[in-house]
């Protein structure tokens, strides 16, 4: 499926949801009816995408990737995705963090409410960090180990790695492996720690469903 026809999918939703379900969109009369509706859809579907793009690359993409592909072709992959995976939920975060400071000023709201801003800025600022600091520096380390595997011999193995006999008798990989593993430790704690904190917020917007 084409971009144009992916766009022309999503502004067929759109319409429908306007025509079964107006006031979720429109909100009630006035601008400030309009504008409280549109911020509260900018808000829901953003989490939800930053949430289920999280849960799936975190739990699920990846780890099938790591099972079934060559690890050098699985880096590789890998080393393409994250930037975009990053950028799309740090603006999804981003717009999320927005519409829920316009919906809940920070002078007027509640405790919990301030709590859950503070959840999901930490969810931004981690996936920032991953996107401007840790991903570049794990790709370029990753790259920098794939050559010095390559010139071993090793890396087309699929699943187990033959890196860690392999380092025992090579410090060139002993060294890499210690430095990426450092930074790809680090950039995965920051991932985790915004799935948490989108995680905390998802347990609060459950409470205010009524159904």
């Amino acid at each position: 499926m084409g971009w144009a026809a992916r766009f022309l999918t999503a502004v067929s939703f759109l319409a429908a949801g306007v025509l079964f379900a107006p006031d979720a969109l429109l909100g009630g009369s006035g601008r400030s009816g309009a504008g409280v509706a549109a911020a509260r859809l900018a808000h829901v579907l953003c989490f939800a995408t930053a949430w289920g793009a999280a849960l799936w690359v975190t739990f699920i993409g990846g780890i099938v990737m790591f099972k079934y592909l060559p690890r050098h072709q699985f880096g590789s992959l890998q080393g393409k995705m994250f930037p975009a995976y990053f950028m799309l939920i740090s603006v999804c975060s981003a717009i999320s963090v927005a519409a829920f400071a316009y919906l809940h000023p920070w002078k007027t709201a509640s405790t919990i409410e301030r709590y859950q801003l503070g959840f999901l800025i930490s969810a931004l600022g981690f996936d920032l960090s991953n996107l401007l600091v840790f991903t570049p520096m794990t790709t370029e380390m990753m790259m920098k180990r794939h050559k010095i595997e390559k010139d071993l011999g090793i890396g087309s193995e699929v699943g187990f790695s033959k890196n860690t006999e392999v380092a025992k008798t090579s410090p060139a990989l002993a060294a890499m492996n210690k430095k990426f593993g450092m930074i790809h430790g680090l950039s995965s704690l920051a991932n985790i720690m915004a799935f948490g904190s989108l995680a905390m917020h998802s347990w609060y917007l459950a409470s205010k469903l009524q159904m």
